[in-house]
């Protein structure tokens, strides 16, 4: 296989628990998240990996595909390398169990990116802002970038800093990775690092080490479910979409 999709989920969460379970407009988060990923056409295979027997008895209720992992595992990344070990592929995708929002076009021109350059272990997608309140909202993780597409950056802060003008070099990060296999492992190998702990963001981890990470802009928005608050945002955002 060239590319699968993982959607780690979890039930245990600090600021919203249970959040991948909850109702979305009659279906789970979790579902709006399968479901959409389900639609792009350059997965040859797509995977829950859940630790929770609740969200696995959810998933099976509404026809998708989920495997119990280990509940020893610290983070979605790690879970991911414990489902695609006996797998054979060549990339794997990161989907966020909560980010109802990601499309299949995104994952799309994930893959894409990936398999035409070998050279690509890491890599993620971006989306260019303006407004302020995103950008001094600590849950909108920004990201700078090169002139090649590299990140050179990413922070919960309001990155960069204008001093003397208003910039227009934004970005937000959105919930979407892509690895190859090999990187994948080593990733999770590598010791957390100052940065990934200081700011809670664990691609920070393969920058300290020195990695690099390419991102894909894309113009489509997202909308994460970090807490019950985001939940009723994204109402807003179906009832809209179906007015």
């Amino acid at each position: 296989m060239n590319a699968i999709g993982i959607i780690p989920a979890r039930y245990g969460s600090t600021r919203f628990e249970g959040k991948v379970l909850a109702d979305l407009m009659g279906k789970p988060v979790v579902q709006h998240v399968y479901e959409m990923a389900k639609r792009a056409k350059m997965l040859d295979d797509l995977i829950i990996a859940t630790d929770d027997d609740r969200i696995m008895k959810a998933v099976k209720e509404f026809g998708g595909k989920a495997v119990l992992t280990s509940v020893d595992q610290p983070t979605g990344t790690d879970r991911l390398a414990e489902v695609v070990n006996p797998i054979d592929t060549r990339i794997i995708i990161n989907i966020q169990g909560d980010e109802p929002f990601i499309h299949q076009s995104m994952i799309d021109e994930l893959v894409r990116t990936m398999l035409d350059d070998e050279g690509i272990n890491m890599a993620t997608v971006i989306k260019k802002i303006k407004d302020k309140n995103e950008i001094m909202d600590s849950n909108v993780v920004k990201a700078v970038i090169d002139k090649n597409g590299y990140a050179l950056y990413f922070s919960r802060s309001p990155i960069p800093f204008e001093r003397d003008r208003q910039s227009d070099c934004f970005y937000k990060h959105l919930g979407l990775y892509g690895y190859t296999k090999d990187f994948l492992y080593t990733f999770t190998n590598l010791p957390k690092t100052e940065l990934e702990k200081t700011e809670s963001l664990e691609q920070l981890r393969a920058l300290e080490h020195g990695y690099r990470i390419k991102t894909i802009e894309t113009k489509l928005d997202t909308v994460g479910i970090d807490t019950p608050e985001d939940l009723e945002k994204a109402k807003k955002v179906l009832l809209e979409r179906e007015a």
